[in-house]
């Protein structure tokens, strides 16, 4: 059936289709047809929406049977997530209204997704303001224009079927649009097993039709579960229930479906603290900070910066200051209330502590946590974020005390940190497995938190007479944080409360007077409070001077949050009815599936440059289908290190699909073993469905080799560019016995020549050298330049990102500095460094050169280290991990036995920086 003259036919002139798919709508195994389209439109194009047409008659045969019902603006908010605790199902959500779809497998599905996809990359990439949307009420029913007269007369027929979505969408309250062009609720929309989240500039969407009620009629009427049989003749037409099978992950997704019908929502107050404490100890109370309320909180959430700036602490995450601390919190919570420690996570000087009140304990669930270095090379947890996630009765929550860079100059690495964060904060179920991790998107209420370190970028005015006159408009007007969030570069879909305090940074120690050190930092609102979710309100915002041993002030924020509690007695009520449904049509059907392609090739893959494909895979069975990514046999995992797949695990309703992302990314852990032709871009995964067949998917790409990953006695015999040199050549140069090395081999492969000696010349004196991250476009530049060949000996990027490239250099090693070999001889030589030195007189003699060569450059920033603020220790630590590496295992040891270690590591080098 051609549908895209028929709803070109219903767009305005200007109003571009972009894809269209016929679905079936779904409510409680009920299945009726609608269209669904993707439209550009808006001054100049650029913005798109999600148009839900009904169908008077099936199949379409003009542009008169189809009638506008929803819309849904593709906004900044849209988002993509998993959760294998659902189902796979298309689901398209507006408020409280939840639609269900079917898609048809094929071409016109496939494309309709991946149109969808892009739109919400797009829309995630976009700067400047929010687009406004206006142009969607052209296609509102009182609409003056040809849209709705064609509506109207298509607006009986199969589009008012048997269906509920849980409330009648006619009603005043679900009208979103208002004459002003404003909107006013959210808007949800899920794909597969990814779900999208659409909402316009205030985070809201669009429903455009007051004409359809999607209630239930006829006679289930007043039956919210109308009992349904299965025909199998039916089925294929997509004219009956659909049969489904009582897999507990489905059952979890029916009973989310009905949450409303068995929660109650109570009202919770949930208190949030931030404090940078700047290394000091904990010798004071906090309840001027913590119990300055009338009535206690439900919750405490309290986050700390600068914990404990020791050494120890920096270098090996340990500190008896964590104790101290949590101990003072503990003392000074809400004396009204007894509570419970929930979660304490610290990585260095970052530490979030969760308590409740000990009557909500039993109904704290899953809690999980993780941390995030944005360091230098990610390991670093000098700035990152600690995060804790639990489910308080049927809520997720989500905390995450961050620290971001410093510096006014520095918001673009405060941005990145934020992506950072967002990107890599993963909790694993401790339940389930074989559940994908959960990311900090994936809750109900999310509250970002902690020294964020946003300045206030300096004009034509005085910061600190402007903050005396109580001006704080003009100076929010140019708060980083605020200017970034307007352009909606970070915290895209979260609330900030409005700020009537001062300035929390930067204060004179011990008192209320601004800075007056050296430095004379500006005061900024570093320490900030931000949430997202349904059913927060913040009750209070505000910082307290009284606490004044830091040089920030703590901040805190009250909030009235709304929790699900699950009513008893309607769970079971409600469970038992899902399972007798479920029960009748389980064992119905043996699963089947189709795979858009069995064979998926990459374009050119490059060293820490990933690439992603797409795999579909649809049920065209009539049962739900497990699947599952499952190894070989003789191999340890499902596919090989390079390639990551998400979800590699999953379910599909029958008619529906799944994308499975497919991910290449060659990394330090992967890339020699490509370089030295020891492994290929190649493999084979099987895919296997339960209770059903094996299908076998190919995989394939090539790799464009890198000196990252390349070995010291491959590279030293390269006189030319690393480009240039033939691939036979390179693999014969990584092999045991190389037959074309050259006769005069460079002391050190000049790769590594170039970035010491851009260091040395351009970094001697500049603070934060390897321990303040690159930026990963900078550091990609720099591979290439080389690669290719270094244009006048002078290296692309800052000196912060080639000491970051510096790093990898030496970790993407097939055999690091230290060879394997010489590993545990190298820690049973920390306690005498005379042993150390017989070590290294025992290297390989290009190893030996490359390891002087590097404690030769090492030694020269030390003599520079009044400008650059670096000690032996901390350039022990992060290259005594590197140089000194032991081959990759499976085998998990305690912090403890791994802490010391690192501190063999680091004493190995040490003594080479403090002796000759």
């Amino acid at each position: 059936m051609e549908l895209v003259p028929y709803v070109q036919e219903k767009l305005k002139l200007q109003h571009k289709l972009t894809a269209v798919v016929e679905a079936g709508l779904v409510q409680d195994f009920v299945k009726t047809t609608r269209v669904i389209a993707l439209v550009e439109g808006g001054q100049g194009g650029g913005e798109q929406a999600i148009i839900i047409f009904q169908t008077a008659r099936i199949p379409v045969h003009s542009a008169i049977d189809l009638s506008v019902e929803q819309a849904f603006a593709v906004d900044g908010s849209l988002r993509c997530e998993l959760d294998v605790a659902t189902d796979v199902l298309v689901n398209i959500s507006c408020g409280k209204v939840r639609l269900l779809f079917e898609m048809p497998f094929g071409s016109r599905t496939n494309t309709f997704v991946s149109e969808v996809l892009r739109a919400a990359e797009v829309v995630s990439k976009r700067r400047g303001g929010p687009p406004n949307f206006t142009w969607l009420q052209d296609y509102l029913p009182n609409s003056n224009t040809g849209t709705s007269n064609t509506q109207q007369q298509g607006s009986s027929g199969n589009g008012s079927g048997n269906n509920s979505c849980g409330r009648d969408l006619s009603s005043e309250d679900d009208l979103l649009l208002t004459d002003s062009g404003e909107f006013k609720e959210n808007a949800e929309v899920s794909v597969g097993h990814s779900e999208f989240y659409a909402r316009s500039s205030s985070q809201q969407s669009l429903e455009l039709s007051k004409a359809s009620s999607l209630t239930s009629s006829g006679e289930h009427e007043n039956d919210p579960f109308p009992d349904v049989g299965v025909n199998r003749q039916n089925i294929a037409h997509g004219l009956s229930p659909t049969p489904i099978a009582a897999r507990e992950s489905h059952i979890r997704h029916q009973m989310a479906l009905r949450e409303d019908a068995y929660t109650n929502v109570h009202k919770f107050t949930v208190f949030l603290g931030t404090w940078n404490v700047n290394g000091q100890p904990a010798m004071i109370g906090l309840k001027e900070w913590l119990s300055i309320d009338e009535d206690p909180p439900d919750v405490y959430a309290i986050g700390f910066q600068e914990l404990d700036l020791s050494s120890e602490a920096f270098l090996f995450n340990t500190s008896p200051q964590e104790q101290d601390w949590q101990n003072v919190v503990l003392s000074s919570v809400h004396p009204k209330a007894k509570y419970r420690k929930v979660k304490l996570i610290r990585l260095v000087g970052m530490m979030l502590m969760v308590l409740v009140q000990e009557r909500h304990y039993a109904y704290v669930r899953e809690v999980s946590f993780d941390t995030v270095g944005t360091g230098i090379m990610g390991k670093m947890g000098n700035k990152g974020a600690v995060a804790v996630r639990m489910d308080l009765h049927n809520t997720s929550i989500c905390f995450v005390n961050a620290h971001l860079a410093a510096h006014v100059e520095e918001y673009d690495r405060r941005n990145e940190d934020y992506d950072s964060i967002i990107a890599r904060t993963s909790f694993t179920s401790h339940k389930n497995i074989n559940s994908p991790p959960k990311s900090i998107k994936d809750h109900d209420h999310i509250y970002f938190f902690g020294d964020l370190n946003y300045r206030i970028n300096p004009g034509n005015y005085n910061i600190k007479e402007m903050i005396e006159l109580g001006q704080y408009d003009i100076l929010l007007k140019n708060d980083q944080l605020t200017q970034q969030r307007n352009i909606e570069r970070v915290f895209h879909g979260f609330t900030e409360g409005e700020i009537t305090f001062r300035p929390s940074y930067k204060y004179a120690l011990n008192s209320d007077e601004w800075d007056g050190s050296e430095k004379a930092r500006q005061p900024s609102w570093c320490d900030r409070i931000l949430w997202q979710g349904e059913g927060i309100k913040q009750l209070s915002y505000r910082s307290h001077p009284q606490l004044k041993i830091s040089d920030h002030k703590p901040v805190s924020a009250l909030f009235m949050a709304d929790i699900k509690v699950v009513d008893s007695r309607s769970y079971r009520k409600i469970y038992e009815e899902v399972m007798k449904k479920l029960d009748k049509l389980e064992n119905e059907f043996l699963p089947q599936v189709a795979v858009d392609t069995t064979e998926i090739i990459f374009e050119p893959v490059k060293f820490l440059q990933p690439q992603t494909k797409y795999l579909t895979i649809a049920n065209t069975g009539q049962v739900p289908v497990q699947f599952e990514f499952i190894k070989k046999l003789n191999d340890s995992t499902y596919c090989k290190q390079w390639l990551n797949i998400r979800p590699y695990i999953n379910f599909i309703m029958p008619g529906d699909k799944c994308d499975i992302s497919l991910e290449v990314l060659v990394d330090k852990r992967t890339a020699a073993q490509l370089n030295a032709g020891l492994d290929k871009l190649y493999d084979i995964l099987v895919l296997h469905l339960e209770g059903g067949k094996d299908l076998f998917i190919t995989i394939n790409g090539d790799y464009e080799r890198s000196c990252f990953g390349s070995s010291i006695e491959a590279l030293v015999h390269m006189n030319i560019p690393f480009k240039e040199v033939p691939i036979a050549k390179l693999i014969d140069l990584e092999s045991p016995q190389p037959k074309e090395q050259i006769e005069m081999p460079y002391a050190v492969p000049k790769e590594l020549w170039y970035l010491v000696n851009h260091l040395h010349s351009h970094a001697l004196q500049i603070e934060g050298l390897f321990t303040t991250p690159g930026l990963h476009k900078e550091i990609i530049e720099i591979r290439n330049s080389l690669d290719s060949g270094v244009v006048g000996d002078f290296l692309p990027g800052s000196v912060h990102s080639v000491a970051e490239a510096l790093l990898l250099f030496l970790e993407a090693l097939p055999e690091p500095v230290i060879p394997y070999i010489l590993y545990q001889r190298a820690l049973d030589s920390t306690p005498n460094f005379a042993l150390c030195k017989e070590v290294i007189a025992a290297l390989p003699v290009y190893h030996r050169n490359v390891f002087s060569y590097l404690m030769a450059f090492l030694k020269e920033l030390l003599k520079h280290s009044h400008d650059n603020n670096l000690d032996a220790r901390t350039l022990a630590s992060v290259f005594g991990s590197i140089l000194i590496r032991e081959r990759q295992t499976r085998n998990e040891r305690r912090a403890t036995q791994q802490s010391a270690i690192e501190r063999k590591k680091q004493t190995f080098v040490h003594h080479f920086l403090v002796n000759e």
